[in-house]
């Protein structure tokens, strides 16, 4: 029987079970790797929005 603490899927019992879970692996690196790319183009453009209004923030302030 399964714990709560385990973290993989029980062992195989049917071809089925095991082509589900290679399905779910699979599945998995995609949706893991559709993640990553959103995070990396996520913060790629806020730290070049933040850097770019920072630098005209800066540029506008009158000298005294």
């Amino acid at each position: 029987t399964a714990n709560h603490s385990q973290l993989n899927f029980q062992d195989n019992s049917s071809p089925i079970i095991e082509e589900l879970i290679g399905f779910h692996d699979q599945a998995l690196m995609v949706a893991l790797a559709i993640c990553s790319l959103v995070l990396y183009l996520l913060t790629h453009i806020l730290t070049e929005k933040l850097s770019s209004s920072t630098a005209d923030a800066q540029g506008m302030v009158p000298m005294m």
